[in-house]
């Protein structure tokens, strides 16, 4: 549906950015400043703007100083109580404690969140802030992103949202009013869609630019990282893993790991499949592609002898495999995640 934008003259949305003391300070900071940046803009910049599309307060239980997870205070505005309407709420990254999210910790914020979204506001999380909102069961039933990392955590604690975090924007609701962003600096997209969608393409553009930020087109699916599952219980299965781990470059890796199990080859997929979340097959292509990333990232080898050393004798599969899987193709890799010459501690000398 068409996204309407804010008609010259009217009042500023008011944004509501959530601190709580699990929030993580750049997140939260960096949505407070680029949100208010209509205000800072040059005036070559800010010309053809709308002049303070929004109104941008961080809020919390109670004002005051509030320290964040990483022991840096942050002052809260406005508390909750005064707020009996908002337009939009944002609740910004989050840091997991070694014991995972505890539920029930803020109930005075999920019902909030919710009397602000039943009231008509949009309710954003950046990254892992979805967290918390997923306890207010908005997301029931829904589709969301999340850091990748925290994944498995979320979807172990919230089985009833499907949870997509290769993807760095989804848009939610009937009235595409929940939205959330995936790992990290994504909130830069957020807060971008966010402009795009209330003051226009071009203030979206103009702030991307003097901002320097961009947009995560290529969605996130470059920057995971495969970890097998382990710790599933069967033991043949690990064994198998374990082996592969080391000789996934190996001619024939599945017919090796089924030799060493002892097991039928229908009984070993089915059993690696339930093990693992994967077939094997599937399973050695990606331990391939995550060798095959660290080469890109940390070599000068040619994309045709790297495919020869992952186990590839034909570089054009492996081609269309790294980009099946990654979203990018080789070279477009290598550009985008090698450390660039002047970031490198040893260079060579004249």
């Amino acid at each position: 549906m068409p996204r309407p934008t804010i008609p010259t003259g009217s009042a500023p949305l008011h944004v509501s950015i959530l601190a709580i003391p699990e929030a993580v300070i750049s997140t939260l900071s960096g949505i407070y400043d680029v949100m208010n940046a209509f205000a800072i803009l040059p005036v070559a910049e800010s010309a053809a703007l709308p002049a303070g599309p929004f109104k941008v307060e961080i809020v919390g239980l109670k004002t005051g100083p509030l320290k964040l997870a990483s022991g840096v205070p942050i002052a809260v505005q406005r508390g909750i109580a005064e707020i009996t309407t908002t337009d939009i709420v944002i609740v910004p990254s989050i840091l997991l404690a070694p014991g995972g999210w505890r539920k029930g910790r803020h109930p005075e914020l999920v019902a909030w969140l919710r009397a602000m979204h039943k009231k008509g506001a949009l309710v954003c999380s950046a990254c892992s802030g979805i967290f918390l909102i997923a306890e207010t069961g908005l997301f029931d039933g829904l589709e969301a992103t999340v850091h990748f990392g925290y994944a498995a955590a979320f979807a172990a604690a919230y089985p009833e949202i499907t949870i997509h975090p290769e993807r760095v924007l989804v848009i939610a609701g009937k009235r595409e009013e929940l939205v959330t962003s995936g790992a990290s600096m994504t909130w830069h997209d957020l807060v971008l869609y966010l402009i795009a969608r209330h003051a226009g393409a071009t203030a979206a553009q103009t702030i991307a630019r003097f901002f320097a930020l961009q947009w995560h087109q290529d969605g996130l699916a470059p920057y995971i990282v495969f970890e097998g599952r382990k710790g599933h219980g069967d033991l043949a299965i690990e064994k198998a893993q374990d082996w592969v781990a080391k000789n996934f470059a190996a001619a024939n890796p599945l017919e090796e790991m089924i030799r060493r199990t002892g097991l039928t080859e229908r009984t070993f997929k089915r059993r690696f499949a339930a093990a693992t979340g994967v077939s094997p097959i599937v399973y050695v292509q990606r331990l391939r592609i995550e060798d095959a990333k660290r080469r890109l990232e940390r070599t000068e080898a040619a994309v045709d002898e790297i495919a020869w050393q992952v186990g590839y004798e034909e570089p054009a599969f492996f081609r269309r495999l790294f980009k099946r899987v990654t979203g990018l193709t080789p070279g477009t890799y290598r550009r985008r995640f090698r450390i660039p010459v002047y970031a490198q501690t040893t260079r060579k000398r004249k």
